[in-house]
């Protein structure tokens, strides 16, 4: 084992050069303090291998002090919840060692198991679930630590969910906000769920802000009475809502900038709808293609900006491209593209694109009948990596999307 190896060097016998003036000490000599400042840089899969080591280190792992010690640690590698067909979640990405790994589901989750409980949001080292009556539980995946939100007041009938999101309520808090987004275009509604407080904020109504630049055919107002065609996520042409992943039902995103909180979501057509809850108005940015094109797109925040991951296919070919949109100018702006080689493979699959940001990197989940597979793109590098299979039994796994968290063992529900 990887910790009992380095602990074991550490006791090992001094040589003759070092006797005579070469500097070394042993692990044991370190006192607890500082012991649990070094043991919290260590990669979170390791706090579950400590027991193991000695006993003083087991002590470590269920000191109160180590938890603070380790919230001290700016930031750890992601890991990403994998949601498959059966909507499961019990199996993470470590993006840190580059591998597939099991998760038991937290007590309470199991015991709500025929509730069918799926994620649908993540902050820091913290995920969301819902189930089909709107019940959320909120839980730290490596712990198992949850807790079960207060009941919602029953949103209308008549007026849709469009957006799930959390946010840490700031940088120096370990309290965090729940944020729904609903109502039909072009009257929308957000409410609020505060953990410091245990309770939901009264409802906030959200005034449409029109840009004078943006064509207003491509507005989303929602109450044509002709029916409008567009392409599903899954490539299908259809005359309703645009049909995504269970999952990813409420895809959605939530940046803070110049002290304002703005939470992005797919219209049912497909168009990006910014909702500033801060300023409480909202409003839809120009589309990337017409609602005719065939393409499959979703939106992630990447370093506290939102991006757009759009899929599309022409002239017997797909591509599948990042975008930023540029304030200034009005108008999308390509940051990275899947490498021909990787995107033709694609071509005519229909694939579903579902995508989650963490940092500088992107993790791609392609969907469909035909083909199932899971990206890796680097911004900086403009780097696309294909990611090994995960394989339980034997049997590849399948999976429909991922949310992504940092592992803190510290992390307060």
């Amino acid at each position: 084992m990887e910790l009992f190896d380095c602990w074991k060097s550490s006791r090992k016998r001094k040589t003759p050069e070092e006797d005579k003036g070469g500097f070394t000490f042993s692990m044991d000599e370190l006192n607890q303090d500082l012991l649990e400042r070094v043991l919290s840089w260590l990669p979170t899969s390791t706090f579950f291998r400590l027991g193991s080591v000695c006993k003083r280190w087991k002590s470590v792992a269920d000191s109160a002090s180590f938890k603070l010690a380790c919230s001290q640690i700016p930031s750890r590698d992601p890991w990403f919840l994998m949601v498959d067909r059966h909507l499961n979640h019990s199996i993470v990405f470590d993006s840190a060692e580059k591998g597939w790994k099991g998760l038991k589901h937290p007590p309470l989750l199991q015991r709500n198991l025929k509730s069918d409980f799926m994620p649908v949001a993540a902050s820091g080292g913290l995920v969301c679930f819902r189930n089909a009556a709107g019940n959320f539980i909120v839980s730290n995946p490596v712990t198992g630590s949850s807790r079960e939100l207060p009941p919602l007041d029953l949103v209308p009938e008549n007026q849709s969910l469009h957006a799930i999101v959390m946010n840490k309520c700031s940088e120096h808090d370990s309290s965090y906000k729940l944020v729904l987004v609903f109502g039909e275009l072009p009257k929308l509604s957000f409410k609020v769920y505060n953990s410091s407080v245990n309770c939901w904020e009264e409802e906030v109504e959200l005034s449409r802000k029109v840009d004078e630049t943006l064509d207003i055919e491509s507005i989303d107002d929602g109450e044509d009475d002709d029916a409008v065609y567009f392409l599903s996520k899954a490539g299908n042409v259809v005359a309703t809502n645009m049909q995504r992943s269970p999952s990813k039902e409420y895809s959605s995103v939530i940046t803070c900038k110049d002290g304002e909180e703005i939470a992005y979501f797919l219209s049912p057509s497909g168009i990006v709808v910014a909702c500033n809850l801060t300023r409480k108005s909202f409003f839809e940015y120009p589309r990337l293609l017409p609602v005719f094109s065939e393409y499959s797109i979703d939106v992630v925040q990447c370093r506290g900006e939102m991006l757009v991951i759009l899929f599309s296919e022409f002239l017997e070919s797909a591509s599948l491209r990042v975008w930023r949109f540029d304030q200034d100018k009005w108008s999308w702006h390509q940051i990275a593209a899947m490498p021909p080689a990787m995107s033709h493979e694609l071509y005519g699959k229909k694939v579903d694109v579902n995508c989650v940001g963490a940092g500088d990197q992107i993790f791609i989940c392609l969907n469909s009948a035909e083909h199932f597979s899971y990206v890796l793109c680097d911004l900086v590098t403009n780097e696309w990596i294909d990611l090994p299979r995960c394989y339980m039994n034997g049997e590849p796994v399948e999976f429909m999307s991922a949310f992504v968290f940092e592992p803190r063992i510290e992390a307060s529900v």
